[in-house]
């Protein structure tokens, strides 16, 4: 009884003082399967927060969208009904305009520069905007350059998207670009996006090469295009309603766990991109590079969405953005 007693002090004074935690359960909602570079980086998250906090904050992952796609998924977090998910940055342009900035078309010509851009004040400053929308980004994660792929013909040139009914997710700036370029968008979510394809509801969609691979687009598409129209940022967010329920402590782990996991969950994005690349041809998909003359024709043709786009983000962001790739 002794023994039991001064247990139970013991475990009551460190509770007081703020070392010791409740047992926290938690749902992560996931739009890719788990192998892919998306599932990869929440799996290594939820494997440091359990290290980091000795097993109190337990996280279970939903993959392939079984929560529901990104926009149902990130409004539950706001609800408080779902506590994690790691959508692309496009998903926020809804609530705030800003992040439209990292959507320009273009507008990063490499890993590097989009790095730069993301970790450093640009990427701080937009992570602060998101607490007064029931949401907290803890950082970023990669998911990697948009390239094109159709059912019809090779896109070597501009001209090659028009005519094409082109994959769109709700975000007006993708839409504005899809029209830039020639092509008519039609929004669908990741979930409706292989059977659209299958039943040519939709001629074509524009994904980073790991993501075709892990939605097995390549059975439904004949052609891939190097275009690297895009840049794509997923952001790890966790529910306001939740975050507020945790110690300092705790919140503290989850940003460090998503920081750790950041450069496993990149270098796998980069391996895939270039692994997936031999997998489709391996299944017949024609894959053809974009010359870097009409690389350029292509971002020229995109102009006038910048221009659309900077007064909703702002000329100062758009200034900050472009002094910082230089």
């Amino acid at each position: 009884m002794k023994i039991r007693t001064t247990l139970f002090v013991g475990l009551l004074a460190a509770t007081l003082s703020g070392s010791a935690w409740a047992a926290v359960t938690a749902k992560f909602a996931v739009t890719l399967p788990e192998k892919s570079h998306q599932g990869q980086g929440v799996a290594k998250f939820i494997e440091l927060v359990k290290a980091k906090s000795q097993g109190e904050i337990d996280i279970k992952a939903y993959y392939s969208g079984a929560l529901g796609n990104d926009v149902q998924v990130t409004s539950a977090l706001q609800g408080g009904t779902i506590e994690f998910t790691v959508p692309q940055t496009t998903t926020l342009t809804g609530m705030v305009k800003a992040y439209e900035i990292l959507d320009f078309p273009f507008l990063f010509k490499n890993s590097g520069q989009a790095e730069k851009v993301l970790d450093g004040p640009v990427g701080q400053k937009l992570l602060e905007t998101l607490p007064e929308h029931g949401l907290v980004g803890l950082t970023y994660w990669e998911n990697g350059f948009f390239n094109a792929t159709n059912s019809k013909h090779p896109i070597a040139k501009a001209e090659d998207f028009e005519g094409l009914k082109f994959r769109s997710i709700q975000a007006k700036i993708t839409q504005e670009t899809i029209k830039a370029l020639g092509a008519n968008p039609v929004p669908l979510a990741v979930p409706e996006l292989y059977t659209a394809l299958e039943t040519r509801t939709i001629d074509g969609q524009g994904t980073p090469n790991a993501v075709i691979a892990a939605l097995k687009l390549y059975e439904v598409q004949k052609y891939l295009s190097i275009t690297r129209h895009s840049y794509g940022a997923f952001i790890p967010l966790v529910s306001k309603v939740f975050w507020d329920k945790l110690t300092p402590g705790q919140q503290q782990i989850l940003k460090d766990a998503a920081i750790e996991a950041r450069t496993y969950q990149r270098e796998v994005a980069r391996a895939q991109a270039q692994s997936a690349k031999d997998v489709m041809a391996k299944h017949g998909m024609e894959i053809n590079e974009v010359s870097d003359a009409e690389h350029e024709r292509m971002r020229e043709r995109v102009q006038p969405v910048w221009q659309m786009f900077i007064p909703s983000v702002g000329q100062a962001l758009f200034d900050q953005v472009q002094a910082e790739l230089k």
